[in-house]
């Protein structure tokens, strides 16, 4: 609770504690707009950091992860990222959570990419106390959002967690589009390592963290706009999803303060975003709070999710065959995108929009 309360205070007394950031809006309002995430799967430079536990990712490593293994990386991701969204509407995104990336520079040279460069994104981006290194962000274009602040939140695990101390941060991001105010939640919560049981609390804790930052900011803004996405390494049916989270894939029993999540159905149709051992998992989840779902209301609503899932992108022979192709097989070099699908929404004006 005394968390809490500092973060309420803080949120609502003053914005020292928040990096600001200033741009220029557009007066154009279009009728779509795509909010898009993507694990890219161990996106580091090819430099030591003596300060992260990165050393199989460079030249003299494991991995003999070099300049050409590199810019062969960002090819296929930026390939990815250009049409990431629905088929008829093949351009990037307006707003792209990621993660497993190592700093902001990697993300610099894949924004530079001459498949990205047209679409100027600007970076949000916060080192994480990640023993790997591996920090999320945010992505997205100047003239779809303009950033009011930002902030890396903490996740404070239990105690006799071994990651208590390096889970990634949350990353919160207060925005407008257009007329409409967006509170985006980027997240990628602990992993299953030693058994999806042994680590559960792990995840429950980040999705309670998640969980009191949506409450407060529900405590000041009832109808709030929140988009809550990430690789939470965990399903929609998942403890920390349906109860910690308070999140329903049914529309009909939404309710104040719970959020609304589309790939529930998908779910349970066995289609996911990733593969392991012959089952599909669907970690990759972009979820909403009911002021995006209600039509009726004026603004950005929801109105489609989708998994981005090309041919290019599938494993075609072998162990993983019709997996996501990855970028990795061990210490070989796969020449893949991401063992993950990325995972998208689109969201259109609402009926009582102001055109």
């Amino acid at each position: 609770m005394r968390i809490l309360f500092i973060f309420l205070l803080l949120f609502f007394a003053g914005k020292q504690w928040l990096t600001e950031i200033r741009l220029t809006a557009t007066d154009k309002i279009p009728l779509r707009r795509v909010v898009a995430f993507y694990n890219l799967e161990n996106l580091y430079d090819t430099l030591d950091d003596p300060s992260t536990n990165d050393d199989d990712f460079t030249p003299a490593g494991s991995k003999q992860y070099g300049r050409a293994i590199f810019n062969h990386k960002l090819q296929n991701l930026a390939t990815v990222i250009s049409e990431l969204g629905p088929q008829e509407y093949p351009q990037a995104p307006d707003i792209l959570g990621v993660t497993e990336i190592e700093n902001r520079k990697v993300l610099e040279l894949l924004c530079t990419h001459p498949l990205l460069r047209g679409q100027h994104y600007r970076i949000i981006h916060f080192d994480s106390p990640d023993p790997r290194g591996i920090d999320v962000a945010l992505l997205y274009k100047p003239d779809a959002l303009y950033v009011i602040a930002a902030k890396p939140i903490p996740v404070l695990l239990p105690g006799g967690s071994k990651e208590a101390r390096f889970t990634r941060d949350i990353l919160y991001v207060k925005a407008r589009m257009d007329t409409d105010t967006l509170h985006l939640l980027i997240n990628h919560w602990p992993s299953r390592r030693g058994g999806e049981i042994r680590s559960r609390p792990a995840r429950v804790a980040a999705a309670g963290t998640c969980r009191r930052i949506m409450d407060s900011i529900f405590a000041f803004e009832g109808r709030a706009k929140i988009i809550l996405m990430g690789d939470l390494n965990d399903d929609p049916t998942s403890k920390s999803i349906t109860q910690t989270l308070g999140a329903t894939g049914y529309r009909e029993k939404i309710q104040a303060a719970l959020l609304f999540n589309p790939w529930l159905m998908p779910y349970r149709r066995g289609i996911g975003t990733l593969a392991n051992r012959d089952h599909w998992s669907l970690f990759d989840q972009i979820m909403i709070s009911p002021g995006l779902l209600t039509t009726s209301e004026r603004g950005w609503q929801f109105a489609a999710s989708g998994i981005y899932r090309q041919p290019f992108m599938v494993e075609n022979r072998g162990r993983y065959r019709g997996y996501p192709m990855r970028t990795w097989d061990g210490n070989r070099y796969r020449g893949g995108y991401s063992d993950h699908f990325p995972t998208y929404i689109t969201l259109r004006q609402g009926s009582n929009s102001q055109k």
